[in-house]
């Protein structure tokens, strides 16, 4: 009986993990805590909108915050499964995001759409910035990415198109989901 070895097969040594370039962890923690910032803003705003219509932006807002919470956790199990360590804790993000501060008080239903929008807008700015150099080093992070500001851009054009009567949409990690009536 005779066993063929594998000429293609590698030695144990040779197989490493992930090597990441100089800047790749530090672009995905500022995308973490963009993101962290977002969720909480977005949950502040649902708190404290008023006016006309402001129930229908209340429940958009829901979902923005459900959307930014399911994509800081993706970004942050990513950051884990490719050896990172994640920083999510209130002084950290504080100190690093991106994203304008959110007025304390009551804010009205069209100054909240435009500020949320806003905000979204710079959450994905900064994806868009990084993008390249996480796509450079791993696609698959980057195809993250991708999905992420599908979804923040799909939850800003709902909040932005808001008319007399708005209707609220429901933007998911996982695509736009019908507007509900």
């Amino acid at each position: 009986m005779t066993i063929s070895l594998s000429a293609n097969r590698r030695d144990a040594d040779e197989v490493a993990m992930f090597h990441r370039p100089a800047g790749f962890f530090e672009d995905l923690q500022t995308v973490l805590v963009d993101l962290i910032e977002l969720h909480l803003q977005a949950k502040q705003a649902h708190w404290n909108v008023v006016g006309m219509n402001f129930r229908d932006l209340h429940l958009q807002l829901d979902s923005i915050v459900d959307t930014a919470r399911e994509a800081s956790d993706t970004i942050a199990e990513r950051m884990r499964a490719l050896d990172a360590v994640p920083d999510g804790r209130s002084d950290t993000v504080v100190a690093a995001t991106t994203v304008p501060a959110l007025p304390a008080g009551l804010i009205g239903v069209r100054q909240m759409v435009q500020m949320i929008t806003n905000r979204i807008y710079a959450v994905v700015g900064t994806m868009r910035t990084v993008h390249d150099g996480i796509d450079a080093a791993d696609p698959s992070t980057a195809d993250l990415l991708h999905g992420i500001i599908d979804a923040l851009e799909k939850g800003a054009g709902c909040s932005n198109r808001r008319t007399a009567p708005p209707r609220p949409c429901h933007a998911t990690l996982h695509g736009l989901r019908r507007d509900v009536r």
